[in-house]
């Protein structure tokens, strides 16, 4: 069979088995269906994966991360500091509140922020530093919390592609002030939709469960004024389900990982820091070569591709200046791998059969011209 009549290989599957159906039906029969106990258990369960922080459930990644930027009390007239190399969403949050994104470079190898430019981009504006950890594999917070100390900053974790990385053994999520997880279908854990925000602050944690629930704790006795950013308890009990199931998912992702490491040699491949424990999200290579035409063939060989980002954020046309440039960014490592990178199939539910025709692909595609 050629790669052609092969069976498509997606570079994402979310996983919806008998489980989570049987556990959203459950619910749903309960009647009790938002901001109930599911969503209680759910807290519980995942403060496990974050060395037992308190953990507020939201409905959705973005949610969690403008939501705690709320909770801070940042807005109009602050800077936070966030790599450009990422998802909208983490520069989206920082402008919800009035607050202007400060983008920095990201190192090389991990694609995550490099905390010298962190460093150097701090003003007498700043308030926050947002390390995004890209792809599943941890920033170097233990240099970026030296320098939130140095400087009285608060860390906000962007862990939205993170569940269970962690850095010389402390998890993502349990670094900063406050970590924010995304529960979206593709990523290595879903509810269908939804988000979760960790912090060691518990004066902090109930601001955030305020906010997300129009300022109330009890009915009608509103303390501030609040959003509707609840997780429903579906949702919840579909989390609980797939958190049980993320360490087998996540050691099946390291395994794949390292199979196409070992045999992908026209790419170069992800490196992981000393002491970083890689939880790959996404599976992302460098082509140093023509980018499109890799794609292409890859495409044709059937196997899924995509590129995580394209366009950094600030080069998207709601970060661009009046007269429509990117500003005053220099930002070169961020470019490079903006036109480099290729994800690639990761996902737990792939087969020996599938890992063998990616890297036979991916070796095929890396001098296609």
């Amino acid at each position: 069979m050629s790669g052609l009549e092969a069976e498509f290989i997606p570079p994402a599957r979310p996983i919806i088995g008998e489980a989570e159906i049987e556990a959203a039906v459950r619910v749903l029969r309960s009647g009790r269906v938002v901001q109930g106990p599911e969503v209680a258990g759910f807290e519980e369960d995942f403060g496990s994966l974050v060395d037992g922080r308190h953990c507020i459930a939201v409905n959705s990644g973005t949610s969690a991360l403008q939501l705690t930027l709320m909770a801070l009390g940042f807005g109009p007239g602050d800077e936070v500091i966030v790599p450009s190399f990422s998802f909208a969403a983490s520069g989206n949050a920082i402008r919800l509140v009035g607050a202007e994104p400060v983008f920095v470079d990201i190192e090389p190898d991990t694609f995550c922020v490099d905390p010298e430019a962190v460093a150097a981009a701090i003003t007498p504006r700043t308030v926050a530093i947002m390390p995004v950890h890209l792809y599943g594999h941890p920033a170097a917070m233990d240099r970026i919390m030296e320098i939130a100390q140095r400087h009285s900053l608060a860390v906000v974790e962007d862990a939205a592609q993170a569940h269970g990385a962690a850095l010389n053994d402390r998890p993502v999520g349990a670094f900063g002030t406050a970590g924010c997880f995304s529960f979206y279908p593709t990523k290595n854990m879903h509810s269908l939709e939804g988000g979760m925000i960790t912090t060691a602050d518990a004066a902090l944690a109930r601001t955030l469960r305020l906010l997300r629930n129009q300022g109330m704790e009890q009915r009608y006795a509103n303390e501030i004024v609040g959003a509707n950013m609840r997780m429903t308890d579906v949702a919840a009990a579909i989390g609980r389900v797939q958190l049980r199931q993320l360490p087998e998912w996540t050691e099946r992702r390291r395994a794949n990982a390292k199979f196409l490491d070992a045999g992908i040699n026209t790419m170069v491949t992800p490196p992981v820091a000393p002491a970083a424990h890689h939880v790959y999200h996404q599976y992302t290579v460098r082509v140093q070569g023509n980018r499109d035409a890799a794609q292409q063939r890859l495409t044709e060989l059937g196997i899924g591709n995509a590129v995580y980002y394209p366009t950094p954020i600030h080069r998207l046309k709601p970060y661009l200046d009046v007269d429509g440039k990117p500003g005053p960014w220099d930002l070169p490592e961020t470019e490079r791998a903006a036109a480099e990178v290729v994800s690639l199939p990761v996902h737990p539910s792939l087969t020996q059969a599938d890992l063998d025709r990616i890297v036979e692909g991916a070796n095929l595609a890396g001098v296609a011209r």
